[in-house]
């Protein structure tokens, strides 16, 4: 059955995080939505732009709710779902991607700090390219469920000796949890699980005044949270289950000033509940003090308002997609430190959502920055910094090889490219101009040994002293800066960024490479600051192989970052 999408937009949405759980396939006890490609229709009909599906982890024998016990299942909830997980949504984003955004996630079970976290690491291995990962604690460490019934909740509060026991034994779990899975993990799950059965006793009701030694655990367990930049859980299945939304208030209002960031979800379990209390979840964050939430994209935090605007939201995909080019320059672990922002033209806006963030005046862009990376984007774009300077343009074939025969050449004659600017014409030809550091004479023979050599790839080349810069190529968004180095290229799908010794040749390893494999040189600026080289490349070609290809250049390349875009 063919959907189109519908114009209109809904009047709340959320991008999920703790959105709709897939089945479990054959399993005794079922879990979730089998039919994911109906519920996906009904998002498109609905005009939703996104729709989050969510699986939980399998879970060892040990940790069964009473129910499942009952069926002697081992593997809970459906081993061979989880397996076929990835596929299944590759499979569905083949069929609808061109309609809406699909993410999806895994909810991982916690299941202890010894063999269970050993196998909660070999389920992350199995979804590797979920974009993000929630930590939940369902179980005790006594293997009873805190979310099963009222029967095991009560036979837990017994076991442990009290209500306040029980609640504290919980919250240390979490703890423990945070403490042995941060790296692997981005939201926590429904935080105070526990009230679904047992109400949740007084002094977490009183974060900021009690004493008592509940109010200082939860205290410590949401510095964590602040410590890591683990989003928390806004859960609205708390209001189906009559229990409240998850979190409580008193918990929520001290996350924000914590300034720890908040993901939302239905947390659904049926095509019913799609959507259902959008708005209610958007206006308890408002009431709680937050301006906007989050949610993922291959475990990069991505930013929302809150308050449905065109404009703001057209405003966050150019910031979220900074975050995202940014994030990718650093290893995982340090992709976790919260980036600090500087806004500029229309984009100024948005300093009343982030704090401490600074202005770029008139200036149409958004920096991002960590430590002594940054990357300055920007929807408009840049105007050309020069009309007419002293360079060498080229016009030739499209197709891989051809720019490294070029800076061969170049090379050969020792001659250093300063700047750069390629396009693909989407005609089979391309055009580049570069401005180069060397001898006019030196680079006068480059230029005429390339005629000579390769006339038919190169149709027309030569070297001047006033010729027009070219236009960037057309693009939704470009990058305008890296590190403060002026790189305008307009963004696409693969892009490589490097840092490199500022040297002749240094570029030429990185081209013959990409040549030797097929893979084409679309768009490319360089730029440079002192001994270091700034490269920023459109690339066409085998991601896999690209990124094959970066581990090999050598220690002239100090940054070698594949960006794989949206």
């Amino acid at each position: 059955m063919q959907v189109e999408k519908k114009i209109s937009s809904p009047d709340a949405f959320l991008w999920e995080t703790h959105g709709i759980h897939v089945g479990t396939g054959n399993d005794h006890v079922k879990h979730g939505i089998d039919d994911i490609e109906i519920i996906t229709q009904e998002a498109i009909n609905r005009g939703y732009p996104n729709i989050t599906f969510i699986i939980h982890t399998p879970r060892m024998t040990r940790f069964r709710y009473d129910a499942e016990k009952r069926t002697d299942i081992k593997f809970i909830r459906g081993h061979n779902a989880y397996l076929d997980y990835p596929s299944k949504i590759a499979n569905l984003k083949n069929k609808f991607g061109h309609l809406i955004n699909i993410k999806y996630g895994i909810e991982l079970e916690w299941l202890g700090p010894d063999l269970g976290l050993l196998w909660n690491r070999s389920k992350i291995f199995q979804a590797q390219d979920a974009d993000f990962v929630i930590g939940s604690v369902h179980f005790s460490r006594e293997g009873i469920a805190y979310d099963g019934s009222l029967e095991e909740a009560q036979r837990l509060v017994e076991i442990r000796g009290g209500v306040e026991q029980y609640w504290g034994a919980y919250i240390e779990e979490v703890i423990e949890m945070i403490d042995s899975s941060w790296d692997m993990i981005q939201v926590i799950g429904h935080i105070d699980l526990p009230k679904l059965y047992v109400p949740i006793p007084k002094p977490l009701l009183e974060l900021d005044t009690s004493k008592h030694f509940l109010a200082r655990r939860m205290r410590v367990l949401l510095e964590m949270l602040s410590e890591y930049n683990l989003a928390l859980d806004i859960n609205l299945a708390g209001i189906r289950k009559k229990c409240g939304i998850y979190p409580d208030t008193s918990i929520l209002t001290r996350a924000k000033e914590l300034n720890i960031p908040i993901a939302i979800g239905t947390d659904a379990h049926s095509l019913k509940d799609l959507g259902k209390d959008y708005q209610v979840g958007i206006d308890y964050a408002l009431e709680n003090g937050y301006k906007h939430y989050v949610s993922f994209s291959k475990c990069i935090p991505e930013k929302h308002s809150l308050r449905l605007s065109e404009e703001k939201t057209e405003q966050y995909q150019v910031l979220n997609l900074g975050i995202e080019m940014l994030n990718r320059r650093f290893e995982s672990s340090k992709q976790r430190r919260i980036p600090k922002f500087s806004f500029g033209g229309a984009f100024l806006a948005l300093m009343d959502d982030h704090q401490n963030s600074t202005s770029l005046g008139e200036y149409e862009a958004i920096r991002i920055r960590k430590g002594t990376k940054s990357i300055t984007i920007s929807h408009q774009k840049p105007d050309k910094p020069f009309e007419r300077v002293k360079g060498l343009f080229s016009h030739h074939q499209d197709k891989p090889g051809v720019l490294s025969i070029l800076f061969n050449t170049l090379a050969s004659e020792e001659i250093n490219v300063d700047t750069a600017y390629l396009n693909s014409n989407d005609d089979g030809t391309a055009t580049a101009f570069l401005t180069l550091s060397g001898n006019d004479e030196q680079i006068r023979n480059a230029v005429e040994f390339v005629k000579g050599t390769s006339g038919d790839t190169f149709f027309d080349i030569y070297f001047g002293d006033h010729l027009e810069v070219p236009d960037l190529k057309d693009g939704d968004n470009y990058l305008l800066e890296v590190d403060g180095v002026d790189l305008p290229i307009a963004i696409s799908s693969q892009m490589l960024v490097t840092v490199h010794n500022n040297v002749s040749g240094v570029l030429l390893i990185l081209l013959s490479a990409m040549a030797s494999q097929n893979i084409n040189i679309i768009d490319l600026q360089l730029g440079h600051r002192g001994n270091k080289g700034y490269a920023a490349l459109g690339v066409d070609g085998n991601p896999r192989v690209v990124r094959e290809l970066l581990s090999q250049l050598g220690d002239q390349f100090h940054e070698t970052t594949q960006l794989l875009l949206k």
